[in-house]
């Protein structure tokens, strides 16, 4: 089906982007998800200043490189998230501000509008990104969780995300939330939620990550086939789950890359993802769009990796069936 292959810029936004272009061409990309952090995609320079955008294409294009989607994970987990001293970290000063909960939520609001109107000036028509979760912590039910509580998280969802999903719309621009632990939606049902709660918008979506769903039980082929219209991007990204009778899949409060975790993301390929279904489940829902290799995998050089899932990825790819194998025999 020859689908774009792309490189998610996110984990490589400690490099300037022409670093990342140049590197990303030779191990065989066709194109970057850009990042609206580091130098990767600045939203606020994108809509200040009218050349940014063409800079970008530009700047792209000499190292024959495309975009199909931007991402802005981290300022829309700061949506519904309960702020604490860690989104500092993750934040642009100018959403962080003075740290106050309230107003940092309300500007993570704001800026996410900001990304769609933004998205629309370059000419891309998927945000993939998080929505953060005010309920996150309430996800083992001790002490015993009221009903309300699980349904005012939802109904935050609707009040502070339908106004950003109107931009969206009037962007031409589609939301797509990668499903992942810390979010609204982090598995199949809480996912289904999210879209009743949202009266089923078109505007929102799921970044499908099948690295997010495989330690949790969930089969990432039964979450494409629940959501055929939903799955609006693509990321490839793989993980192992390591018990071994010590370790559990909560991960003990062991950082990612310790080898005494239950379970780790791997570089594609290297895990226990069965991208071949994948590929025939989303051949199935008709999803033509890129695959964006997510590389995250703490026990391999990065270069090494990124080049090897390029190419991983375009061997494992390919196109549904145009016959029936025993059509010669009809009438």
């Amino acid at each position: 089906m020859a689908r774009p292959v792309t490189l998610f810029t996110g984990q490589w936004a400690d490099l300037p982007l022409e670093t990342l272009c140049k590197k990303a061409s030779e191990f065989g990309y066709d194109g970057l998800e850009l990042a609206c952090w580091g130098d990767h995609f600045e939203v606020d320079k994108a809509l200040s200043d009218d050349t940014y955008c063409a800079r970008k294409h530009d700047l792209l294009a000499r190292y024959n490189l495309k975009c199909f989607a931007i991402s802005n994970h981290l300022v829309g987990q700061g949506v519904l998230d309960k702020i604490d001293e860690r989104h500092k970290s993750i934040l642009p000063s100018y959403v962080w501000g003075d740290g106050n909960p309230d107003a940092v939520n309300n500007r993570a609001l704001e800026e996410m509008k900001n990304t769609a109107r933004a998205a629309q000036k370059f000419g891309v028509s998927v945000v993939n990104g998080f929505t953060g979760s005010s309920i996150w912590h309430l996800t083992y039910d001790f002490p015993p969780t009221p009903k309300s509580m699980i349904d005012a998280g939802f109904q935050l969802l609707a009040d502070r995300w339908n106004p950003i999903l109107d931009v969206f719309d009037e962007c031409g621009v589609k939301f797509a939330l990668e499903v992942h632990p810390t979010e609204i939606a982090f598995d199949l049902y809480s996912a289904e939620r999210a879209l009743q709660a949202l009266d089923q918008r078109e505007a929102f979506g799921f970044n499908f990550d099948p690295s997010h769903l495989i330690w949790q039980g969930v089969d990432p082929v039964e979450f494409i086939r629940y959501f055929p219209k939903r799955i609006y991007h693509v990321h490839m990204k793989d993980a192992s789950v390591t018990l071994n009778g010590r370790s559990g899949i909560i991960t003990s409060h062991l950082s990612f890359g310790d080898p005494r975790r239950g379970w780790d993301f791997r570089s594609v390929g290297r895990g226990g993802v069965r991208f071949e279904e994948i590929i025939r489940a989303l051949n199935t829902v008709g999803y033509s769009g890129p695959l964006s290799i997510e590389w995250e995998d703490m026990g391999m050089d990065r270069d090494a990796g990124a080049r090897e899932a390029c190419q991983f990825t375009k061997n494992i790819d390919f196109a549904p069936s145009n016959v029936k194998f025993d059509a010669a025999f009809a009438e």
